[in-house]
């Protein structure tokens, strides 16, 4: 691929991904964070996803909600959402994070949820529909190019979802257009602590997981700042060596892993809580 072709083919590969789960997600069955099977990435959410929450109002939301979670994280513990606040969710997928943001920030405050995969926003509006809520919407765009006006948002939240993206610096400029003076940056997302091997860099099926498309953590903290957000702060969290050893299965002979010792994805690859501010 040519350095032109490769973002718009990373994308293809993500909305492809993402559109099958969607399009074949039961709730009985659940997804997960990176395929439709719980051995892909992570477990399944009924089990897994749910579980990176310390909302109890996660739980509480239905199969058809919980089992489209797709995150590594909670954006929403992590943003101390208030009432009456603008919230705008980067890949809002089935929409469990609008939804719990929905109750926090109440009738009076209003959650975006954008999404570039049309059969993700269908289940997402299905669902609003199922639960009644009323200050969520959802809308068609890329992360890179939200269709949202500068400075409209109070908080940002993202779940797993920016690591994904082939121009993530353009994600953050974006991010930073959008959020008003003060508003905050919440997400949860994959980071890697030193390079991940170049087979995985280079697989596309990868990229539409949770493993290729990270960035170094001083990569990512950078490409923050040189947006322009201050106070940036990353706390890891470290996954279990079964959950990395998921995550690489998922590459099936797309990469030879026997030749990636898998003490190198134990040691380089998790999740992490960011936060910054817009400060002027």
């Amino acid at each position: 691929m040519t350095s032109t072709e490769e973002p718009k083919d990373i994308r293809s590969a993500v909305r492809q991904r993402y559109g099958e789960i969607a399009s074949t997600f039961k709730p009985s069955a659940g997804a997960s964070c990176c395929g439709p099977s719980s051995s892909e990435c992570c477990s399944s959410p009924t089990s897994s996803s749910i579980q990176f929450y310390e909302t109890p109002e996660a739980v509480k939301l239905p199969e058809d909600v919980t089992g489209l979670s797709l995150g590594c994280g909670d954006p929403i513990t992590l943003a101390a959402l208030l009432p009456g606040q603008v919230v705008l969710d980067l890949g809002s997928g089935g929409g469990i994070d609008c939804f719990l943001a929905a109750q926090k920030v109440g009738p009076s405050g209003h959650v975006i949820g954008v999404d570039m995969t049309p059969a993700m926003l269908e289940k997402a509006r299905e669902n609003k529909e199922k639960l009644g809520v009323k200050n969520v919407e959802f809308r068609l765009g890329e992360i890179e190019h939200l269709p949202v006006a500068d400075a409209t948002v109070d908080v940002i939240i993202s779940n797993c979802v920016i690591n994904l993206s082939p121009d993530k610096p353009q994600v953050f400029r974006e991010a930073y257009r959008a959020l008003k003076a003060g508003g905050k940056l919440s997400v949860s997302d994959m980071v890697t602590d030193g390079p991940l091997p170049d087979a995985i860099k280079s697989s596309l099926s990868a990229w539409a997981g949770c493993v290729a498309g990270a960035l170094d953590v001083k990569d990512y903290m950078a490409a923050i700042e040189a947006a322009g957000f201050e106070e940036v702060s990353l706390t890891p969290v470290y996954f279990p060596e079964e959950t990395v050893e998921e995550a690489a299965a998922q590459l099936g002979e797309s990469v030879d892993l026997n030749a990636i010792p898998k003490d190198t994805l134990y040691k380089t690859v998790f999740s992490a809580k960011i936060t910054a501010r817009k400060m002027g």
